[in-house]
């Protein structure tokens, strides 16, 4: 990438995600009523990527090889049980990374 490809890709980015940051605040004005679809959205959303989550993660996973499953199933516990704990979902993913990376890289 030249430099001029690279100051518009962060150029764009920039764009991209202030955009998306203060579309929501610029529609739904204090003072209008937040339509039934996207306060739905708003319960069922948070699941769902956190299922997708799961899915992505797990997804290469080789049921053949111990060695490969026993740390990403103690990972999915460890995730479940701090989010039963605690319900952060932050604080699921990153203790359950950090379990994770800790068993792959000093135990197995």
């Amino acid at each position: 990438m030249t430099q001029t490809q690279q100051i518009l890709t962060i150029i764009s980015v920039i764009l991209g995600t202030m955009t998306t940051r203060f579309l929501p605040f610029l529609i739904f004005r204090s003072e209008s009523r937040i339509p039934q679809v996207i306060k739905y959205l708003g319960k069922v959303l948070p699941a769902a990527v956190f299922g997708f989550l799961v899915i992505y993660c797990l997804k290469s996973v080789n049921i053949s090889e111990v060695s490969s499953i026993v740390p990403q199933l103690l990972a999915v516990i460890m995730v479940a049980a701090l989010h039963i704990w605690r319900r952060q979902m932050l604080l699921s993913i990153a203790g359950g990374t950090i379990f994770y990376m800790l068993l792959v890289q000093l135990v197995l």
